[in-house]
């Protein structure tokens, strides 16, 4: 149990890391206004988990074990679910309608769409 705990926390390492490179990259790299660093992430975190899911449930089956390693441990400190939230609070707080509806239907309907498309391509790989 001890090494399962510690494989999910190395993974949950390499997860966050990732996360807080490349969200700050895509930060970075746009108009600091709107959070387009979560929107990258949470969007990629669907995408890549529906990918990961696919795959190792059918071409490459593993144990239950490499699974939780893998999305619950990087899969869970990638993806920024709880960000997304607190900075949809703040827009409504701040009465930013507008900015709050296109955040809301990005990660919303993007997340669908972007779990759907990497389904896919688990299942195609």
């Amino acid at each position: 149990m001890f090494q399962k705990l510690a494989w999910i926390a190395l993974a949950g390492i390499l997860g966050t890391l990732a996360r807080y490179g490349l969200g700050g990259l895509v930060q970075n790299l746009t108009d600091r206004i709107f959070p387009w660093g979560t929107v990258t992430i949470n969007l990629l975190g669907c995408f890549a988990f529906g990918i990961v899911w696919s795959a190792l449930e059918g071409r490459w089956p593993t144990s239950g074990e490499t699974r939780t390693i893998i999305l619950v441990g990087f899969m869970g400190a990638f993806t920024t679910f709880s960000t997304y939230i607190f900075e949809f609070e703040e827009m409504l707080h701040d009465a930013e309608w507008l900015p709050a509806l296109g955040y809301f239907a990005i990660h919303n309907v993007g997340g669908v769409v972007a779990m759907i498309a990497g389904l896919a391509l688990g299942r195609f790989i």
